[in-house]
């Protein structure tokens, strides 16, 4: 089902704009899986699981994340699942190597948005071949989708991460690990949005937006009075993908002892190779 998805247009737009949507690519019995899973993480947090909530919302906006080894439900999706496959062929990568999941749930009535940022730079990650899964198990209307600048991991430019819980900057604490990159605020979007153009998916259980790290992306808050917003999103790092050190602290553990310029995939697992 997933293979056949993914046709050389679909690739294709994928590498030129930085998003996709991929409709029907996982089955019932995955996306029942995933909901348990998230049911299980909600319920018991790890100790970077946030509940974020602004003045006068009624609902929460949960995120927890690195919990596939502890959950279940999350181990058997990563290493069974089409998303390996998915992710691989997208990246044109020999091999699929999986970097870790992001359990995002925006209750109903939980307005706070999401700020807009580009994933890799968070991340101790540079290459280019790598992307995220964002698998729905909820229906997400246009109104409260994840939304993407068209192009923009095509721009060159890196944004400095921005935190969830209050959309200010990191702080660098590593300025030497720059180097020749000038890292950027990332831009108002949602004030001059006329100057881009902008990529959204309404989207049922089943469905997935695949989407490049350095792809500028960010979400309204969710205005639904009874619909949640649950999602897993998986991160998935191809075969140019090595271990850097950013100018802050990421929010990601790194599996084993790496060294500048060494392979991610040296002691992050492999979920799937080419032929």
């Amino acid at each position: 089902m997933a293979s056949a998805a993914l046709t050389p247009e679909v690739i294709r737009r994928f590498h030129e704009d930085g998003a996709v949507c991929l409709r029907g690519v996982f089955t019932q019995e995955w996306i029942q899986k995933v909901t348990e899973g998230i049911e299980a993480n909600m319920a018991q947090p790890s100790k970077v699981g946030e509940r974020l909530k602004a003045p006068g919302d009624e609902g929460v906006y949960f995120q927890d994340l690195f919990n596939w080894q502890k959950i279940p439900q999350f181990k058997d999706f990563v290493t069974g699942s089409p998303a390996a496959e998915i992710a691989g062929t997208l990246m044109q990568s020999k091999k699929a190597t999986f970097y870790y999941e992001h359990v995002l749930c925006k209750e109903p009535g939980a307005h706070k948005e999401t700020p807009w940022h580009q994933d890799q730079p968070y991340y101790p990650v540079d290459g280019f071949k790598n992307c995220s899964i964002w698998l729905p198990i909820d229906p997400v209307p246009m109104e409260t989708t994840l939304q993407f600048v068209k192009g923009s991991h095509r721009w060159g430019r890196w944004f400095i991460p921005k935190k969830f819980a209050t959309a200010n900057n990191y702080d660098i604490v590593r300025a030497e690990t720059c180097g020749d990159r000038a890292y950027e605020n990332a831009p108002d979007v949602n004030n001059a949005v006329e100057k881009y153009e902008i990529l959204k998916w309404a989207v049922e259980p089943g469905d997935c937006v695949v989407f490049h790290m350095l792809t500028l992306h960010g979400a309204p808050g969710n205005s639904s009075e009874t619909l949640p917003r649950r999602v897993l999103s998986t991160r998935w790092l191809g075969d140019d993908c090595v271990y850097v050190q950013r100018p802050w602290d990421s929010p990601v553990p790194v599996l084993g002892e790496l060294t500048s310029g060494q392979h991610m995939a040296d002691t992050f697992p492999t979920m799937w190779r080419a032929g």
